[in-house]
């Protein structure tokens, strides 16, 4: 890589940024344009030059066969997810996106809106007037129990659940760790790395229990596990058992994460701004009247939809990803070799004032049709963008608007003190620590039809609950 890349300040030998991405990940990053179109970062011993300009990191995104899945970040995801539609590299991704691609299309999301709405409805209504809640731990739970309805078309077991709701957190929390962990450290029998692999080897073996359960199945319901298990390419071939375990585990991994993590942040920022929540309360009071929100509701829900947007914007859940040079190429005028590794960061250019004036303020008003600008839409990526863009965008911010709406429509949520709020170093930028207090607004009104909710094989189940690679 040139020399002429401006390296950003405090690099150590062997660790490289190690110690800024620990304490303030999302602070370091955002900090980097300071020093250049392109910087040079160390990810431990590894060099990366990360992408601080929006049309640049349009150029990564939209030419994958250049700009390939690889380096720290990505590497660490394949090996614990395989090669999911997020994970694979340019030379499998359009055979698995096609094949991939009926279980996302419109016409479903519909369908699998019915089972996000039941069980938003039972997390909601498992809270107690007055109680302080683990938001992270309830958000996990709320998405982990859509995720395994919408894929599996049944409840896993609750000691099952508890399990994966573990082995899912201990497997996103290390990739991100391993990626700027300096190589020796990887294989120190430390706590992280003795729990990571384990873990691992528990997702892929329930996954594959479930499959093989599947395939020996007479009829296969009308769930996303079937559509994957079904699907066939214009050769008229499917998926293998071990690609199917990789996309249903990149799914499993991906839709839990992010989801909840913008829900964390959404319920945050709305105590932080007590003048939008009063707001978001009179578009809830005005279309959903105190009942929980349904699919159809989406379009008369303007401004909750804009503020899962804004939301997305100021927390990315997807902070920093990682691509690897395919050939000798160049970028923004300085020449990259065959091997290099760039890096992006949805949460910077998020973050960029000229693009976002006055970023770290929670404005969901600037994305108001009549006001956001065709270049702020464009920066806005925390679904990726291009070829490799998250197959279930709309899947995450349907369940997200759903979640939000329905929550805010029968509880108001409010910070207790003494809590870290700050973005944890993990692959998925959530709060450190997040409780809040309940405090009913509306008496439970839960007035969906149950055949509405019996959609893909689920049934209401009282007392349960009680606990969308965006770059693909």
């Amino acid at each position: 890589m040139t020399s002429t890349i401006a390296t950003a300040p405090h690099r150590l030998p062997l660790l490289g940024h190690f110690v800024p991405l620990l304490r303030d990940p999302a602070g370091f990053v955002a900090s980097l344009p300071a020093y250049g179109d392109l910087v040079r970062i160390g990810m431990g011993p590894i060099t990366a030059v990360m992408v601080c300009d929006p049309q640049l990191t349009q150029q990564v995104l939209r030419h994958d066969r250049v700009f390939d899945k690889g380096g720290p970040v990505f590497d660490r995801a394949r090996e614990a997810i395989g090669d999911g539609l997020g994970t694979c590299p340019y030379s499998r991704h359009r055979r698995l996106r096609r094949l991939m691609q009926p279980a996302f299309h419109p016409s479903r999301i519909a369908e699998y809106a019915s089972v996000m709405s039941q069980r938003i409805i039972e997390i909601a209504e498992s809270w107690r007037d007055g109680q302080i809640i683990d938001v992270r731990a309830q958000m996990k739970t709320l998405t982990l129990q859509v995720t395994t309805a919408t894929l599996f078309a049944h409840s896993v077991p609750e000691p099952s659940l508890r399990r994966i709701f573990r082995d899912v957190d201990t497997v996103v929390d290390g990739v991100m760790r391993r990626a700027i962990m300096p190589g020796p450290l990887l294989r120190l029998p430390i706590l992280g790395n003795r729990a990571y692999w384990p873990a691992i080897t528990r997702l892929r073996a329930v996954i594959g229990q479930v499959i093989a359960e599947r395939r020996a199945a007479d009829i296969h319901p009308p769930d996303l596990l079937s559509a994957v298990v079904d699907a066939r390419d214009t050769d008229g071939g499917g998926l293998s058992d071990p690609e199917i375990v990789d996309q249903i585990l990149t799914l499993f991994v991906a839709g839990t994460e992010t989801t909840a993590s913008a829900l964390q942040w959404a319920l945050y920022l709305l105590d932080e701004n007590p003048d939008l929540a009063a707001r978001l309360r009179i578009e809830l009071d005005t279309v959903l009247a105190g009942r929980p929100a349904r699919y159809d509701d989406l379009p008369q829900l303007p401004l909750t939809g804009r503020i899962i947007t804004e939301t997305l914007r100021v927390r990315s859940p997807f902070w920093l990803a990682t691509r690897t040079v395919t050939e000798d190429t160049e970028l923004g005028g300085h020449p990259l070799a065959k091997g290099a590794i760039v890096a992006y960061s949805p949460y910077l250019l998020h973050h960029r004032a000229d693009l976002y004036p006055e970023p770290d303020r929670f404005d969901p008003d600037r994305w108001d049709p009549a006001v956001a600008t065709p270049a702020q839409r464009s920066a806005l990526i925390p679904f990726s963008d291009g070829a490799r863009k998250c197959i279930g965008d709309t899947f995450a911010v349907t369940e997200a608007v759903l979640a939000l709406a329905t929550i805010a429509t029968r509880w108001e949520l409010r910070g207790v003190p003494a809590q870290d709020t700050s973005p944890a170093l993990s692959s998925i930028l959530r709060p450190r620590k997040l409780r809040m207090r309940v405090t009913a607004r509306h008496a439970p009104a839960v007035s969906c039809a149950v055949s509405d909710l019996e959609v893909l094989g689920t049934s209401p189940t009282p007392g349960r609950g009680t606990g969308s690679d965006n770059d693909q």
